[in-house]
């Protein structure tokens, strides 16, 4: 992982060095190891380094290719034999990521995007053609944001040197913090109007006076996987589900993996020890950090990664779990954020984390995100019904709704109900509960930010690719929002990768039938039948691991009060997103032991406090900006949203 920056002034004029210095020093703590830039006609690109294989410490960026141009990587080839051996005329067997992605768009140009696997990053500058290429991976792994106007274009894998030294005023993008509300915003917004992210699986082109975006790859509806049997299946799953863990076991440095005891965790960490038996992987060893809380009484992970440490003979590192960290609202606003969630906060679960990597050399952190998404880990018959409606298939409908129906002990005529209604719009079969938006948002703001507050409602085309198909998408797209809303801190420092997002995997699950995922009574069919004799019996076989903790709901009613006792007013309620009255009710009804939307009102507190530092610090300006630590009155918060609202002079 390593980070990029870059600005290029249309008119010619150099970029000032001491605006170059000033970049520079933000970028350098994410990227220690090297860095390095380029600079000619009023263009400046900067790179820094963290390397995490033994090719990226042979490279050297950015990186000029035979042509010419100019070209800025930050990323993981996973498909570095098959480029290799398409370029072998160019290129030698050592040759590093950015030499196999420079040879490729020499060669094939934006078509060699589609080809690029793995988590990547890019930033291509042609001085002949006097145009500029951003481009970024089909999942959005990497983040890359640009700012584009008439007279320059600045580009950068962190948000903070375009919002700190931005040239023109800024203003809060209100579709976003809707979105971070509820399931994220769309994966090209920003919290700032005027500053955009790269779409995952698109490029972006820009020339003075002219932005466009593509898609430069999307998935096959047309490929389809059908197989006699259930073996084949599960074979082919082992081995596509080998390959995506080896291909993140690539580190020339111990690789460190996360183990919850979830099936998802212990299915990486068991399938990597297979790998790295079979001498597959390049990593030298595999570790392991695991999280415990003895005060939650509903949380007892401990018995499950217990079972996978004793198969594989080697005790992780164990961390208490204290106070959720994205429910902390610090009275002091503390170092400057560009972002909601991406503050560094220092706690006992931080630096124990922090000292866990340094004590163990690792640089790369294994994830499960996207397994319990893509697996079949919610056990719902819709869009296997809904196949069997596209497709005609009376009889096996007729069976399945049966089978379902006693499985869920629902009458089969709900089943069938349910399944129909997602070919509507919304408008005719109503919102969901789990969407609707909470009521103690403001009326107004609900109003303008319905779709977002809703997760971009869309229903699935009957005349189309298969539902399951298109439900598959929408999946992949709302992980593709989440994704853009994670922000990696420099403390501690380490590139994340993540197994179930791997290309080749997900192209395999979306061809495959969706019986063979979910069945009634078998979450996870094909998973756990694949799995046998890899992970340990007792955690393929544990139910869904899903429980009640206390913890945020206590965090939530302590920090509230503090904010109330502290502040008066909030500052989302000056802007006319937070209802504060309503939001206390919620917080009393948590107090109480009552349901309510715990992870909607944690995700509104960051956003309050984040709102309250950039404020605080003067980082978002107006002449009835708040002064000092943040307190306000009525209506004197700062700016409404879309107004401008900052101007730097650094530039």
């Amino acid at each position: 992982m390593s980070v990029l920056f870059g600005r290029w002034n249309f008119a010619g004029e150099p970029v000032a060095p001491a605006y170059i210095e000033k970049v520079s020093k933000l970028l350098c703590p994410y990227g220690p190891d090297r860095s390095g830039c380029y600079s000619a006609a009023g263009v400046s690109i900067t790179h820094c380094a963290f390397h995490t294989t033994k090719e990226s410490r042979a490279e050297v960026q950015p990186h000029i290719s035979a042509s010419g141009m100019v070209i800025a990587w930050d990323g993981r080839l996973d498909n570095r034999p098959e480029l290799l051996g398409s370029l072998r005329d160019v290129l030698g067997d050592g040759s590093t990521d950015v030499a196999i992605v420079a040879a490729a768009y020499e060669r094939w140009g934006t078509k060699c995007l589609g080809e690029l696997l793995g988590d990547w990053a890019l930033a291509i500058w042609n001085p002949d053609a006097r145009s500029l290429l951003l481009a970024k991976d089909f999942i959005g792994t990497r983040h890359l944001f640009y700012a584009f106007d008439k007279d320059q274009v600045a580009w950068s894998t962190i948000l903070d040197p375009l919002v700190s030294f931005a040239d023109e005023t800024l203003a809060l993008d209100e579709e976003y913090l809707a979105g971070l509300i509820s399931f994220f915003p769309a994966a090209h917004r920003t919290p700032y109007l005027g500053i955009h992210a790269v779409p995952p699986s698109s490029f972006v082109l820009l020339r003075p006076g002219e932005c466009s975006v593509e898609k430069y790859w999307d998935f096959d509806s047309r490929k389809q996987i059908c197989y006699p049997a259930d073996a084949d299946y599960e074979q082919h799953f082992r081995s596509v589900f080998a390959q995506a863990v080896k291909r993140r076991l690539r580190s020339d440095r111990p690789v460190l993996a996360e183990l919850s005891g979830g099936m998802d965790s212990s299915s990486i960490v068991c399938m990597a020890d297979a790998v790295l038996a079979d001498g597959a992987a390049e990593t030298p060893r595999l570790d392991t950090v695991s999280y415990y809380n003895d005060s939650e009484p509903d949380w007892n992970e401990r018995p499950y990664f217990r079972k996978v440490e004793e198969r594989r003979k080697r005790i992780g590192c164990h961390i208490e779990v204290g106070t959720p960290e994205s429910a902390e609202l610090a009275s002091d606003p503390g170092p400057f954020a560009a972002a909601p969630y991406s503050r560094r906060r220092s706690s006992e679960r931080t630096r124990a984390f922090k000292a866990c990597l340094a004590s163990q050399g690792n640089r790369v952190v294994l994830c499960g995100i996207g397994g319990d998404e893509f697996m079949g880990g919610v056990p719902t018959a819709v869009p296997e019904l809904m196949d069997l409606l596209a497709r005609a298939q009376f009889t096996t409908l007729a069976r399945q709704l049966t089978a379902w129906a006693l499985n869920q002990r629902k009458p089969w005529t709900h089943l069938l109900l349910e399944a129909a209604r997602g070919f509507f719009p919304v408008s005719m079969v109503g919102v969901p509960k789990y969407l609707r938006p909470p009521k103690w948002l403001n009326p107004d703001f609900v109003k303008r930010q319905r779709d977002a507050l809703r997760a971009y409602p869309s229903r699935v085309n009957l005349f189309g690719p298969l539902p399951s198909f298109q439900e598959c998408l929408f999946t992949i797209d709302a992980l593709r929002r989440q994704l853009a809303c994670s922000f990696l801190s420099p403390e501690p420092l380490y590139e994340k990768r993540f197994p179930y997002l791997d290309r080749t995997l997900l192209e395999f699950i979306c061809a495959i039938p969706r019986a063979q995922l979910v069945r009634p009574g078998e979450r996870r069919s094909l998973m756990r039948r694949a799995l046998v004799g890899i992970v340990p019996d007792e955690v393929l076989n544990r139910k869904r691991k899903a429980f009640a903790v206390r913890s945020p709901t206590t965090a939530i009613c302590t920090q509230w009060a503090r904010l109330i006792r502290e502040c008066g007013e909030t500052t989302s309620e000056a802007l006319g997103i937070l209802n504060a009255s309503a939001f206390s009710t919620e917080v009393d009804e948590a107090g109480r032991g009552r349901l309510v939307q715990i992870v909607r009102m944690s995700r509104m507190l960051e956003i309050e406090s984040w709102l309250r530092a950039i404020y605080g610090q003067g980082t978002l300006k107006s002449s009835s900006a708040r002064a000092g630590r943040g307190r306000a009155t009525p209506r004197q918060t700062g700016p409404a949203i879309g107004e401008p609202a900052h101007k730097s002079s650094a530039s």
